[in-house]
């Protein structure tokens, strides 16, 4: 009965989700199966198991809010300002608007690398994409492709340096920094990217072929993506993005440094003990810059700010929604035993920690909720087992990006509303880019550790 409760559950979630239900509700409903079929005290397991405990949704929420605020206000003033356009207007004359799809991947990995929040750089790109697909008549769907390949595969979990909360809660369980075994980061990156282009490109060919061409959702005719004649300078819009990498990048380009024991020294210190915090300040610094620097946010800048942070709730709640049921999966007998089969069978210590996270991950249809889970209940038994810190960080933040992205996954829920797509219509290139391809990515990288990489 309790296994049968807790994986009927984590198959509800996946319908509910499937049929459109809010994300938030549909997980209450299966911590509610959950709870009940495993015999969890009731009270407890909402007020502390799902809410309050070490992986219960407000924690979380308490913990990364500041990050997804100040991704989300960048985000919003990066668009706002036309800043965002900019770059990609400058993608489009150099790369030509047939290769739009690259052109699209690269925009979003450019901005999710410089910290903006997933579900801000999907608002912000889709316009640009639309006239781009429009101009080149590529089928809608493969759009959503290239958005889910530059903002949710290789810059949110492999890149090292990126400020995503993947990364950040690795650096935060482990006592690593945001650029752990960089070699290992950049190989699946790069995999992860070249995968995904000959994939999108071959699909494009495809489609072109058979006769299959663009076509608007109903509300895709209000969309505007802006007049190019009013866009700042690219060097000038690139100003902020640099800014905040640059900012983030300080404390690893200076370690070791001898900066004597003044100012510079202690905000030295301070930025390295601070997974959290400094990333967010990174990207408020590059908030203010952009409003000093862009007309078009100046004058209205509290009230471009504001709408950034509203950008930021809905991501946060459905991440901690998620994050929730996961916390009250985790005090069932059903997950006990997983946890002890895992690190007691015979595979070798990576493997098995690919394949813990890739499977809390997946319940829970959450990178970011599976990672947290693995990091707080099983992540300390791994380095008991020998695996250097910031292997097991860029290894498993990888692992954490696969399977998570199934049709249950917050964040492909969110991108198939924005683009007024169905997962009948998408979610086989979404699945193929953010599910396939990061998973043999991240089993080739453990595949060259094994070889003394």
């Amino acid at each position: 009965m309790e296994f049968a409760g807790l994986i009927g559950s984590v198959i509800l979630l996946i319908w509910l989700a499937l049929r459109g239900i809010d994300i938030v509700f549909a997980a209450l409903i299966c911590a509610t199966v959950v709870i009940v079929t495993n015999d969890l005290p009731f009270a407890a397991g909402f007020t502390e198991y799902f809410a309050s405990g070490p992986l219960g949704a407000f924690s979380f929420a308490g913990r990364f809010y500041l990050l997804f605020i100040a991704g989300a206000v960048f985000g919003r003033i990066m668009g706002e300002s036309h800043a965002a356009s900019s770059l990609a207007m400058a993608l489009i004359q150099r790369l030509g608007a047939h290769r739009a799809l690259l052109i699209c991947t690269i925009a979003c990995a450019l901005l999710t690398y410089g910290g903006v929040v997933v579900f801000v750089v999907i608002f912000a790109i889709y316009p640009l994409g639309l006239r781009l697909l429009q101009e080149s008549n590529i089928p809608k769907r493969l759009l959503l492709g290239a958005i889910a390949l530059g903002s949710g595969t290789f810059t949110l979990t492999a890149l090292p340096g990126t400020p995503s909360i993947h990364n950040v809660i690795s650096a935060s369980a482990l006592g690593t920094d945001l650029f752990a075994a960089p070699l290992l980061g950049i190989i699946g990156g790069l995999l992860m990217f070249a995968f995904g282009m000959v994939y999108l490109e071959r699909e494009r060919v495809k489609a072109e072929a058979a006769g299959e061409g663009f076509i608007p959702g109903p509300r895709d005719e209000i969309v505007a993506a802006g007049d190019p004649t009013a866009l700042p300078p690219w060097p000038l819009a690139l100003f902020p993005l640099a800014l905040v990498i640059g900012t983030i990048l300080m404390p690893r380009l200076l370690k070791g440094a001898d900066l004597g024991s003044g100012v510079a020294s202690r905000v030295l210190e301070f930025a390295s003990t601070q997974p959290v915090l400094w990333p967010s300040m990174a990207l408020f610094v590059g908030s203010l810059v952009a409003l000093a620097m862009f007309p078009a946010v100046r004058r209205h800048g509290l009230t471009v700010a504001g709408r950034g942070t509203q950008d930021a709730i809905m991501p946060l709640i459905n991440t901690a929604a998620v994050i929730g049921f996961g916390g009250v999966v985790t005090q069932t007998s059903g997950f006990a035993n997983f946890t002890a089969v895992v690190l007691n069978s015979d595979l070798p210590p990576l493997i098995s920690a690919f394949f813990s996270v890739s499977l809390v991950s997946a319940i829970t249809g959450s990178a970011s909720g599976g990672l947290q889970i693995f990091m707080q209940s099983m992540a300390p038994a791994y380095i008991e087992m020998g695996i250097a810190p910031e292997v097991l960080h860029r290894v498993t933040a990888m692992a954490s990006g696969g399977v998570d992205s199934l049709p249950h996954c917050g964040a492909v829920v969110a991108m198939l509303t924005i683009t007024q797509l169905t997962h009948r219509q998408a979610y086989k290139d979404v699945g193929i880019i953010t599910v396939v391809f990061p998973v043999l990515a991240t089993l080739i990288v453990i595949g060259l550790v094994a070889l003394g990489l």
